[in-house]
C-alpha cells in the first residue's frame, strides 16, 4: 500500500514540474495533490514518531537496525518521502499558497531533524558496539570494544579491529542518507570521536601510550628509555600495515563516492582521525634520537631507522594526500634525526677509541679489553650494513688521512664503499692504539706477542662476523700475514739466547740455563690462536732442535744416560709442547 502510495505521490510531483506556466489546474486537481503529499508526511511522521526516544522507552533503547531489513528500509523510505515533500513545497511550480508552503516545509523539515538525530544515534550505536577483531584469515574473533577492564588481549600483528559487512553497509546506509540530506557535519562528528579513541586504544593494546608525555625522554633512566623503544619498534609493522591502513581503508568503505566530494571527504575525515596519533607515533624515534647517546645505544638508534626505514613506503602510500603531508614529513624527519644520531653514535665510539688511556700491559700479552670491546662492537654494527649504507649516502664518510693500502678496504658489489670505508677506518683506529698500547711492556719480544695475539683476534673476529663481507679476504689476508709477522719477531727475539747458545756450540750446562731461563719466562705468556700457537711452536723448534741434536751428540757421553736421556731432543720437543699449551685464561681468548 505504501509503495502504490509513493508511486503517486511521485506521478504528482513529476506532474507539477513538467507542466507548462500557462497550464490551467482545476481547484479539484490541486486538492488532490495537496491531499496526496499530505498523506506521504503523516505516514513518515508516524514512523519518525515510533523511534523518536521520547515516544517509549522501547524506542529509547531498541535500535532500528535490530528489527531486520524491512524496518529499516520503512525507516529510510520515510525520510525519502520526508526529502521528496520538501523538494514538492519548496518548488516555483507548487500550487500551493506560501503560508501553506512554509507549514508544510516546516513540519517536514521538523521531522527530518528527528529522523536525522536518530540516525546519528544509530551510527554511534553501531560504530562504538559492534567492533570485532577479524583475524588475518578473516574469521570473527572476540569482541574488542569496549575494552574488558578485565581481559586486554593485544591485538596481534595480523589482525585488525574491524566490523561485520552487515554493520559496514548500515553505518554506509546512514552515513549516504545523512550526507544527502545536509547532515554530513553531524554524521562525521561522530565518526571522529568514536574512530579517534579507537586508534589511540588499539595502538594501546600494541604497546605504545600516546598519553605519555615524550617531552621529557631525556629525564628518563635508559632502562625505561628502552622498554619505550622496544614498545614502539614492536608495534610499528602493525600500526602502520594495520591499524592505520585499516582506518582508511574502513574511511572509504563508510563515506567514499563517485565524485569530487565525496573523495574530499573521505580525505579530510582520514586525515582528522589518525593526523595527531601518527604524528605524536612517529615524533617518538625524532625526540629519542635527540637524546644524548652513548656509543653503546647506537643499536637501538640503527633498529629504529631498520623499522621505520621498511615502513615508509607504506606510510608514504597510505598518508598520500596533502591533508597528511605532515605525517610524511614527520616520519622523514624522524629519519633524518635518526640516521644524524647513528653517525654521531659512531663517531663517539671512535673518539671513545681514541682516548682509552689504560696504560696497564696486559699479563701474557694476551688480548686487550679494547680489542675485545671494540670487535664486539664493530661485528655487531656489521649487521646494518644496508641501514649504514643508507645513513652515510646522505653525508659521506670523508676520513681525516687516507688509510694506508694495508687498511683499505676490498672493493665489493655487496658493500657500499662509503660503509667499508667508514668501518675500515675505525680498525684502523684501533690498531693504531694497539700499536701504542705495545710500548708498554719493557721486553720487546712481549711488545711483538702482544701486536701478534691481538691483531689476530681482530682477524678471527673479521673472518667470523659479518666484517668480512664490508672489509674483504684480501683485507684479512693482509692483516692475518701481520699477525704472522710479528708472531716471527716475537720467536725471534724471545728465543734468541736458546739459538745463540746452540750455534755457537756453548755448551750443554749454557743451553740447559738458557732453555730453563726462556721456558720459564713463556709460561706466563700466552699465545691466543690455537693455529698461531701451533706455528710459534714449530718455528721455535725449527730455531733451536736442528742445531740442537749435533750439540746433543757431542756431548751425551760425557753424562750419566739417564741424565742424557733428560736432554734428549725428544724431551726437548715435549717440553716445548708444555711451553705452548695455550691461554691459562679463557677469557684472553673469548670475545
Amino acid at each position: 500500500m505504501a509503495k502504490i502510495a509513493m508511486a503517486r505521490f511521485f506521478a504528482f510531483v513529476s506532474f507539477f514540474r513538467n507542466s507548462t506556466a500557462g497550464d490551467e489546474r482545476t481547484s479539484k486537481e490541486h486538492r488532490l495533490s495537496t491531499r496526496l503529499i499530505d498523506e506521504s508526511i503523516a505516514a513518515a511522521e508516524a514512523m519518525i514518531t515510533k523511534w523518536h526516544p521520547a515516544s517509549s522507552d522501547y524506542a529509547k533503547v531498541s535500535s532500528i537496525f535490530s528489527h531486520g531489513r524491512a524496518e529499516v528500509s520503512l525507516f529510510f523510505e520515510a525520510i525519502s518521502k520526508l526529502r521528496q515533500v520538501m523538494l514538492f513545497y519548496s518548488s516555483p511550480d507548487c500550487p500551493e499558497s506560501p503560508s501553506y508552503r512554509k507549514k508544510s516545509i516546516v513540519r517536514a523539515q521538523t521531522l527530518m531533524q528527528s529522523a536525522m538525530r536518530r540516525l546519528e544515534s544509530e551510527f554511534h550505536q553501531i560504530l562504538s558496539s559492534k567492533l570485532i577483531r577479524l583475524d588475518s584469515n578473516g574469521s570473527q574473533s572476540s569482541s574488542l570494544w569496549p575494552y574488558s577492564s578485565d581481559e586486554e588481549t593485544p591485538i596481534s600483528s595480523d589482525s585488525v579491529h574491524s566490523y561485520s559487512a552487515d554493520c559496514t553497509a548500515d553505518l554506509r546506509s546512514i552515513a549516504d542518507t545523512m550526507i544527502t540530506n545536509g547532515y554530513a557535519r553531524e554524521v562525521v562528528r561522530v565518526y571522529k570521536f568514536l574512530r579517534r579513541s579507537v586508534i589511540v586504544e588499539s595502538l594501546f593494546h600494541l604497546g605504545f601510550n600516546l598519553s605519555l608525555p615524550i617531552s621529557n625522554l631525556r629525564k628518563l633512566d635508559w632502562s625505561v628509555l628502552d622498554v619505550r623503544i622496544e614498545s614502539w619498534i614492536s608495534a610499528a609493522r602493525s600500526a602502520i600495515s594495520t591499524i592505520f591502513s585499516f582506518e582508511n581503508h574502513f574511511c572509504r568503505l563508510i563515506f567514499g563516492g563517485a565524485d569530487d566530494d565525496f573523495l574530499n571527504l573521505v580525505e579530510s575525515c582520514f586525515a582528522d582521525v589518525t593526523r595527531d596519533a601518527a604524528l605524536q607515533f612517529l615524533t617518538f624515534p625524532e625526540s629519542v634520537a635527540k637524546t644524548k647517546f652513548s656509543p653503546e645505544k647506537l643499536f637501538r638508534i640503527l633498529d629504529f631507522y631498520k623499522t621505520l626505514s621498511a615502513i615508509f613506503p607504506q606510510i608514504e602510500l597510505i598518508f598520500s594526500n596533502p591533508s597528511t603531508l605532515s605525517v610524511r614529513s614527520k616520519a622523514i624527519d624522524s629519519l633524518h634525526a635518526l640516521a644524524a644520531a647513528a653517525r654521531d653514535a659512531i663517531a663517539e665510539f671512535e673518539l671513545a677509541v681514541h682516548k682509552e688511556t689504560s696504560k696497564v700491559a696486559v699479563p701474557g700479552a694476551g688480548v686487550h679489553s679494547l680489542t675485545k670491546y671494540a670487535m664486539n662492537y664493530l661485528s655487531r654494527l656489521s649487521e646494518y650494513v644496508p641501514e649504514l649504507a643508507d645513513i652515510y649516502s646522505r653525508v659521506p664518510f670523508r676520513p681525516p688521512e687516507p688509510l694506508p693500502e694495508t687498511s683499505a678496504p676490498c672493493s665489493s658489489i655487496i658493500v657500499s664503499a662509503a660503509v667499508a670505508e667508514r668501518v675500515a677506518w675505525l680498525v684502523f683506529v684501533l690498531l693504531c692504539k694497539l700499536d701504542h698500547k705495545a710500548e708498554f711492556y719493557k721486553d720487546v719480544s712481549l711488545s711483538y706477542l702482544f701486536l701478534a695475539n691481538n691483531v689476530k683476534y681482530v682477524v678471527s673476529k673479521v673472518r667470523a662476523s659479518r666484517l668480512i663481507m664490508v672489509l674483504g679476504e684480501r683485507w684479512a689476508e693482509r692483516h692475518d700475514a701481520t699477525a704472522r709477522r710479528h708472531a716471527e719477531s716475537y720467536v725471534r727475539i724471545g728465543w734468541s739466547k736458546v739459538a745463540a747458545v746452540v750455534e755457537n756450540d756453548g755448551g750443554w750446562a749454557a743451553f740447559e740455563m738458557a732453555f730453563n731461563e726462556t721456558a720459564k719466562a713463556e709460561k706466563g705468556r700466552v699465545v691466543v690462536d690455537a693455529v698461531m700457537r701451533e706455528e710459534v711452536r714449530v718455528a721455535v723448534e725449527g730455531m733451536i732442535l736442528l742445531s740442537y741434536r749435533g750439540l746433543y751428540e757431542s756431548v751425551k757421553a760425557a753424562y750419566a744416560p739417564s741424565t742424557a736421556e733428560m736432554w734428549s731432543p725428544e724431551v726437548i720437543t715435549i717440553r716445548l709442547a708444555e711451553v705452548f699449551t695455550g691461554p691459562v685464561d679463557s677469557e684472553s681468548a673469548s670475545g
